[in-house]
């Protein structure tokens, strides 16, 4: 892994990802990259030669539940808490000048 991150490393990524940064924050992010840096650079001297690859830590198998039909509400149900229905169907504000 190259050398530590330095303050014009933030300062570019930054300029980049167009984000403002006052001198306090590019001090604080310098070190955090830093550390997290240190931390990939710990990860990457692992040696995982004999751990074979994988997508999960634990062994899933599908964890849905089976799709099946049930009883639903009826139209008259799911109407009886609307603030406001019409014609039996929710009535909603018109947007964008649009006539219903």
């Amino acid at each position: 892994m190259s050398a530590r991150i330095t303050r014009d490393d933030v300062i570019h990524v930054a300029t980049l990802a167009r984000l403002a940064l006052d001198d306090e924050r590019i001090e604080t992010f310098t070190g955090q990259l830093a550390a997290i840096l240190e931390h990939a650079q710990d990860v990457e001297a692992l040696d995982l030669a004999d751990v074979p690859p994988t997508s999960h830590p634990y062994p899933l198998v599908n964890v849905l539940r089976p799709d099946v039909a049930t009883a639903t509400l009826s139209n008259e149900q799911a109407l009886a808490a609307a603030p406001q229905a019409e014609s039996g169907r929710f009535r909603v504000p018109t947007i964008l000048g649009e006539a219903p």
